[in-house]
């Protein structure tokens, strides 16, 4: 077999291999552009809420990819993420800023405790610390120094509660809030809808109000009564059906990336390939972005 990042028994890949992880895929988005820089980056660089499902296959060809993947797949899809974030900047943001990056990748972190726990109970404390020490590559991936993401989980829960008391919602999350949450396909919305009602059921209330999200007494019973059916039911699936959608998404990038020779020329990489591993267009100035040289990758 060949070696990645993470063994088989390692808590990031028993917890993120998990579909109800996937739960938390609008809370992430939603926590990532209430930061302003990251706002008004995603909002002036991307278009991902008019094509919602290629965002989400490219973040997560990202996240299984360098969970799941060999150590060739995963320093292939971070170099390509960097490429592109290397031309995302503007006034107050750059798509390599560490602080921005240690922002998202505690976004997803923080979503995947959430979400696990909200389908399988209290995760253990030991557990939930060798996941925090391994959720740290979703920064590193992407030439964050390792220093910059928090050394313990007491700091980052320090971190994150500072992070979550300041920030305030700026006019270009609301926006993109807004135009992820009324997809023009129809086919979208219920699963719209639901990750709305997902995301706005764990949001910090303030941040749930500065997205303009309705929330009441009637609406929090029924999470609370979604979670406790959660908690009975998932647990009882058997594991193939609730790492199936990790499965699917491996054996996609893994046809995509043969079809598109990504991994045979790693000095010759398309346009193409960056759009298909991030996850569909982008604007002209991320198509345009240079591959960088391969690095060393921070564990």
């Amino acid at each position: 077999m060949v070696e990645g990042l993470f063994r088989d028994d390692t808590a990031i890949r028993r917890v993120t291999g998990e579909a109800a992880v996937l739960g938390g895929a609008a809370y992430a988005i939603l926590l990532q552009v209430a930061h302003p820089s990251v706002g008004r980056g995603v909002r002036e660089h991307s278009d991902f809420t008019s094509r919602p499902v290629n965002r989400l296959r490219g973040t997560l060809t990202f996240v299984y990819g360098t969970v799941f993947g060999t150590r060739a797949e995963a320093d292939r899809i971070a170099a390509i993420v960097r490429a592109m974030h290397t031309k995302v900047a503007g006034p107050g943001y750059h798509g390599l800023d560490p602080d921005l990056q240690v922002w998202v990748a505690a976004t997803l972190y923080a979503g995947a405790v959430r979400f696990h726990e909200l389908a399988m109970g209290p995760m253990p404390d030991g557990e939930k610390d060798e996941l925090y020490a391994q959720s740290a590559v979703f920064a590193t991936a992407l030439g964050c120094p390792a220093d910059s993401w928090p050394a313990s989980r007491a700091a980052f829960d320090r971190y994150w509660a500072g992070m979550v008391d300041s920030i305030e919602v700026p006019p270009e999350g609301r926006e993109i809030a807004a135009e992820l949450f009324a997809p023009a396909n129809p086919l979208l919305r219920p699963a719209v809808r639901a990750q709305r009602f997902l995301a706005a059921g764990v949001l910090p209330p303030r941040l749930r109000e500065g997205f303009g999200i309705a929330w009441g007494p009637r609406q929090q019973r029924r999470f609370d009564r979604l979670g406790r059916v959660l908690r009975v039911v998932y647990p009882r699936l058997p594991r193939p059906v609730r790492t199936l959608p990790k499965n699917a998404y491996m054996r996609d990038m893994r046809r995509q990336a043969a079809r598109n020779r990504l991994y045979r020329r790693p000095g010759r990489r398309s346009r193409s390939a960056v759009r298909l591993w991030w996850g569909g267009r982008t604007r002209p100035p991320l198509r345009r972005a240079p591959t960088p040289g391969g690095g060393r990758r921070s564990e």
